[in-house]
């Protein structure tokens, strides 16, 4: 049987779940990230929270969801949300200390990947990602989708921690840790990034849609730009994209 996208789903009593996707693909979560930032710009009697996914928007509701439920339905026949414009993101530059003990696993991702860990530093230091849904923990990012060479499983076990700013890799995705914890990805390099900073006045740094790069530093220069940045960027530069 084949399934059909966009659909709504139920969630519980209070929630309905905007489907857009079974598995990862780029329009579907473009779709997400536009279709969000429309409740958000213009929200729908009822709706009291929304949040994106890779594949879907959860919808939190009050009242009678069936009314909202029709009210989704006309808002997403309105528009091919997956050519909807983006809306405002930023472009971001963090650097990233590859390898050594910033990466102990860069080796051998990038041996899965068939490359050498001089090629896989300098295809993941020039990609250009974008953050596809936040999660796990607070502002933390996942970000791609990769080339098809880092569609990599994750491992049969957990390294049992990776530090803050740490930058994991499997399944084309990349995720950059917002705090000291277990994974099942593998480790390839290291950020001094704060994802999630309560005392900024933008405590999460990165939105949806955003998108970033990774250039590659030494470990030296990593600790020198984060010693530097008072915000917390550990060094990173932005820039509004038009």
């Amino acid at each position: 049987m084949t399934e059909t996208f966009p659909r709504i789903e139920t969630l519980g009593e209070a929630a309905l779940l905007v489907r857009f996707a079974a598995r990862l693909d780029d329009a579907a979560n473009r779709a997400c990230v536009a279709f969000r930032a429309s409740l958000e710009a213009e929200p729908l009697p009822g709706v009291v929270e929304t949040a994106s996914s890779l594949g879907s928007v959860l919808v939190r509701v009050e009242g009678d969801p069936g009314t909202v439920d029709a009210a989704l339905r006309d808002r997403l026949a309105a528009m091919d949300w997956a050519r909807v414009p983006p809306p405002p993101r930023r472009l971001w530059a963090i650097p990233c200390s590859y390898g050594g003990e910033d990466g102990p696993q860069l080796a051998e991702a990038a041996g899965l990947a068939g490359m050498s860990p001089e090629d896989a530093v300098a295809a993941l230091s020039s990609a250009r990602v974008r953050v596809l849904a936040l999660g796990f923990a607070p502002g933390m990012p996942y970000l791609g989708i990769l080339p098809e060479a880092w569609d990599l499983p994750r491992q049969t076990g957990l390294t049992p921690k990776v530090p803050e700013g740490a930058l994991v890799v499997a399944v084309r995705q990349l995720v950059l840790f917002g705090t000291s914890a277990p994974t099942g990805w593998r480790q390839v390099g290291r950020t001094a990034f704060g994802c999630f900073r309560p005392d900024r006045p933008r405590p999460i740094a990165l939105s949806p849609g955003d998108e970033v790069t990774f250039p590659a530093v030494s470990p030296d220069e990593l600790r020198t730009r984060a010693e530097a940045d008072a915000e917390g960027h550990g060094g990173a530069k932005c820039e509004v994209m038009e």
